[in-house]
């Protein structure tokens, strides 16, 4: 099974994060052996001035361009399907996933980026205007044109990640490689998840049979650290996570980070990343005191003792 990988989130560079911090952050994370870069056409439309993102991946294309013979030494990753086309009015005019709006937007993406690949191109949500057929069929023409190397599928349910991949491999396509959902040590109570977040889809038990049963796939995590709630007190847990099984998940949380003597935060990454299936976490970051715990955590391994301890934690 494919090892995981540490992937630094872009959302908010050259949005929230001015230019040289998300230059700074950018550098650090190289410099620590870091190679997965995330980021999205959409980001972060919800805080532009224009309403309509692209401020991430300009920022990578500009940070690129300055530093030469980089490129080949880290995986892009970006996204398709949920920028908005008019400003003030999403989710009613986000691009989709036709053929047409695909090529469009793969087209845009690696411009911003100054680059004529993109590693991992992921639908980022999912579309039911239009007949998955075509969906798959535009990817894989991005796959076989050498535009894009893997595919991968953001907020997309289990069923529907299978039903493209049985279409592609009857056709001979290439096919989703990867999954990408919301998923932390930290769990929302059943049927609580649209109080987190109605746009951010979970990882299920379901989802990590359905990985954990095929070597060709992979699992990505956003929102792993839930945006510094397990460190930070003016971060609390949404209302959807207050459940029993939570309070005894952060009580094995806080023994085990003790008996490290790291932090929740660190527990939380090296858990996911040593996990079965391993899981590789995308963390955002905004200082490098963030990105150095981020970098330190996910290297952690915990021992048999301390993962059956926070695995028993239900």
């Amino acid at each position: 099974m494919e090892r995981a990988n540490l992937a630094l989130g872009t959302m908010f560079f050259d949005t929230r994060v001015d230019e040289q911090t998300s230059f700074d952050l950018l550098d650090r994370f190289v410099e620590a052996g870091g190679r997965v870069i995330d980021t999205a056409n959409a980001y972060s439309f919800w805080t532009d001035p224009s309403g309509l993102g692209g401020q991430s991946e300009a920022l990578i294309g500009r940070w690129l361009a300055r530093r030469p013979g980089l490129r080949d030494h880290l995986v892009i990753s970006t996204k398709v399907g949920a920028a908005p086309t008019v400003a003030g009015e999403w989710p009613s005019s986000a691009e989709g996933l036709s053929a047409p709006a695909i090529k469009a937007a793969a087209e845009a993406s690696l411009a911003r980026l100054g680059t004529d690949r993109i590693d991992v191109y992921w639908t980022h949500v999912q579309d039911l205007r239009v007949p998955l057929e075509e969906t798959v069929g535009a990817l894989a023409g991005l796959v076989a044109d050498g535009t894009v190397g893997r595919l991968g599928c953001s907020n997309h349910p289990v069923w529907r990640v299978e039903r493209a991949r049985q279409i592609a491999w009857a056709n001979g396509w290439a096919s989703y490689g990867a999954i990408q959902l919301r998923h932390s040590y930290v769990q929302p109570r059943p049927g609580a998840w649209a109080t987190v977040d109605g746009s951010h889809r979970f990882v299920t038990e379901d989802v990590l049979d359905y990985v954990r049963g095929d070597p060709e796939l992979s699992l990505w995590a956003y929102t792993a650290l839930i945006n510094g709630a397990y460190t930070r007190a003016d971060r609390p847990l949404p209302e959807g996570y207050h459940h029993p099984g939570t309070t005894r998940r952060l009580a094995a949380l806080a023994v085990v980070a003790d008996q490290l003597g790291v932090s929740r935060n660190q527990v939380v990454l090296a858990w996911l990343a040593g996990g079965d299936p391993p899981v590789s976490p995308i963390v955002g970051v905004s200082t490098p005191e963030q990105l150095d715990e981020a970098v330190a955590g996910f290297a952690l391994t915990l021992t048999p003792e301390q993962r059956q301890r926070l695995d028993a934690a239900v």
